[in-house]
């Protein structure tokens, strides 16, 4: 018992070294590559992320190709992380992912966390809601969605020794047409990562006090 405690406190302490560490890095060893397949791990961790009715709406256009980053930079209003990290990873939210309901809750029945009768009425709610949002409203849930993944991501890439940075300071619209984005995925951020040469900047954050209320918000 007294052993397995003293791992659990490790597993905590390892996990609060990863969030106290992490840090918005702008300057990269630009000879660090990522190989795909550890980046595609990265990935698949950070989709472990909640989402909307489980319809996991993010995608990911991973971009790593050197010709590419320079299309991009320009479009990042020249900020040169874009170029020196080992990728860039555009977020973007699919707002037509109620489509993949049948597929999600298919999974999750062969799996067995769902009985069939239960997934096929899901999946009918769940498309007859979604197909029907308002594009307003449908824009949020993915941007709420992208932003948990988008963190979720950044604190795998530390745990596996990388720095990250996200971006939201970037020319959409231009992004879209140069990357050929359909009206389906909505661009939720930027995130480049790779290895730092120069640590992020120290930060600190308010008191939590400031931003913490228990049943009530103060009366200003």
């Amino acid at each position: 018992m007294a052993n397995l405690q003293t791992l659990e406190k490790l597993e905590q302490q390892m996990f609060l070294d990863v969030i106290r560490d992490r840090r918005s890095v702008r300057e990269y060893d630009p000879t660090v590559q990522i190989s795909r397949e550890e980046m595609t791990e990265m990935l698949e961790l950070a989709t472990l992320a909640p989402s909307s009715s489980n319809l996991q709406p993010w995608r990911f256009l991973v971009i790593d190709k050197p010709e590419l980053k320079e299309k991009l930079l320009p479009i990042a209003f020249n900020q040169q992380q874009v170029v020196k990290a080992s990728a860039v990873i555009a977020v973007l939210g699919d707002v037509e992912s109620y489509k993949k309901a049948e597929k999600i809750y298919g999974q999750a029945v062969e799996a067995g966390f769902m009985p069939t009768d239960t997934a096929k009425s899901f999946i009918e709610r769940t498309v007859g809601m979604y197909s029907n949002l308002p594009p307003e409203v449908a824009r949020q849930i993915v941007f709420t969605d992208g932003g948990l993944i988008s963190m979720q991501f950044m604190l795998v890439a530390r745990s596996k020794g990388y720095d990250t940075v996200p971006m939201g300071g970037y020319d959409k619209a231009k992004f879209i047409e140069a990357f050929g984005i359909s009206e389906q995925f909505v661009p939720v951020m930027l995130i480049a990562i790779g290895k730092a040469t120069k640590p992020g900047h120290p930060t600190t954050r308010l008191p939590i006090e400031d931003v913490a209320f228990f049943n009530e918000l103060p009366s200003e």
